[in-house]
């Protein structure tokens, strides 16, 4: 008797739990294919960029909505059992409210996240900008202000210096054109090639204006060598600068005569070459005297000095321009120094925004848990800093609950 009623209790027990278990299931199976759905939505899209932005933005509140369902499920089979049902139910329904301010919370802080970096960002362009632009504006003024002494001594002819570069450059530019096409059937003879026209205007001008910046500086010369009455250099400078204004007056001034030559010979005039060597060495040195008198015997001492590195009066203009170059990497790299330890804060601070949002959400995910299993919450939200996560204890220390800086004791 007692084998068959042994089987029977075994069968009823087995039927009752089976019954208590379908009861149960029955309850929380719909959990499944419904979470399932939520994850299927959160993460598929038409496309990358909108599956990217719906799993940034709600991947995290869906798993914590997810674990909010179950803990509530799950809870409520376990009030019937619980001593102090209206407390489990508050820290339930506080659990909740927790979970519904960390999803504002997490998207608040994505927000607020953005606009710090971007604010970085702008900082680090403005930052780069800046620095690009001192060291431009330096190495664009770096050799005036070696030239250039300070506000008390008189310093590089800045008018007469930009006058001279852009009076070259203009003579050089007229000239270009005007040898242009015997230059190009000069080189096409010797090559037996047709030339590039834009390569042949761009080399053509920057030996005109080597040559004519060249010219000014034999004038210079020259002047100096009368000034301290050196014969012999006054004799080489003569003949260098008659073969300057023989060069010029054959290959440039002459082009120039010779495109006015019809204009003339409508008017009654032939010049032959004595008239047209001649026509063109008055207009060299009528040019050359007008723009030497005007800003050349100023200019051409300051581009020298460019040239040869060197002060046009004393060593003071070499100092201040030493101590400018200094001074320009000296203030970087302290600002640098003394900001160093602000890098830090605002690195961690970037840090905090980043990953907070998403602890919180975590955290609000595992109280339901613990409210499930304990009855209460165990962190207390929101965190304020990383090292209030950081120094959160476990929840079992010695078997006991310990009071952590925003947990629950």
């Amino acid at each position: 008797m007692q084998g068959p009623l042994g089987t029977a209790q075994t069968e009823q027990w087995s039927w009752i739990l089976q019954t208590v278990w379908g009861w149960v299931w029955g309850g929380l199976s719909w959990i499944v294919d419904w979470q399932a759905q939520v994850f299927r939505l959160v993460m598929t899209g038409s496309s990358f960029w909108e599956a990217a932005g719906k799993f940034l933005l709600l991947f995290f509140p869906a798993t914590v909505l997810v674990a909010g369902v179950w803990g509530t499920m799950v809870s409520l089979y376990t009030i019937p059992f619980r001593s102090g049902r209206g407390r489990f139910l508050a820290a339930l329904l506080m659990s909740w409210w927790d979970a519904v301010r960390m999803a504002w919370f997490y998207w608040f802080g994505l927000a607020r996240f953005l606009l710090v970096f971007v604010g970085w960002i702008w900082g680090l362009l403005r930052l780069a900008v800046g620095l690009l632009w001192r060291t431009l504006k330096n190495l664009v003024t770096s050799p005036f202000a070696m030239l250039d002494s300070s506000s008390r001594q008189p310093g590089v002819p800045w008018i007469a210096f930009m006058l001279l570069l852009f009076w070259s450059a203009i003579e050089a530019t007229i000239f270009t054109f005007t040898l242009r096409p015997t230059m190009s059937e000069l080189l096409a003879d010797l090559t037996g090639y047709a030339v590039n026209p834009l390569a042949l205007v761009v080399l053509l001008w920057f030996f005109l204006f080597i040559i004519i910046g060249g010219s000014f500086a034999c004038i210079q010369v020259l002047n100096e060598a009368i000034k301290t009455r050196a014969i012999g250099q006054i004799v080489s400078m003569v003949a260098v600068e008659l073969a300057v204004a023989l060069f010029e007056v054959l290959f440039l001034y002459r082009e120039l005569i010779d495109a006015i030559t019809p204009w003339l010979a409508q008017q009654g005039f032939q010049l032959g070459i004595v008239g047209t060597l001649g026509l063109a060495l008055l207009g060299w040195v009528g040019v050359r005297g007008m723009t030497w008198f005007l800003f050349g015997r100023f200019g051409t001492p300051a581009l020298l000095a460019i040239l040869g590195r060197k002060a046009m009066e004393g060593v003071g203009a070499v100092r201040a321009a030493a101590t400018a170059d200094v001074e320009f990497w000296r203030g970087p790299i302290n600002a640098l120094k003394a900001e160093h330890e602000w890098f830090k804060k605002e690195a961690q601070h970037l840090m905090e925004l980043l990953t907070l949002p998403v602890l919180q959400l975590v955290a609000a995910g595992f109280n339901f848990g613990t409210v499930v299993i304990m009855g209460k919450a165990h962190f207390a939200l929101p965190f304020r800093s990383l090292d209030q996560v950081l120094h959160s204890t476990p929840i079992f220390h010695t078997g006991k609950t310990s009071t952590v800086e925003g947990g629950a004791s």
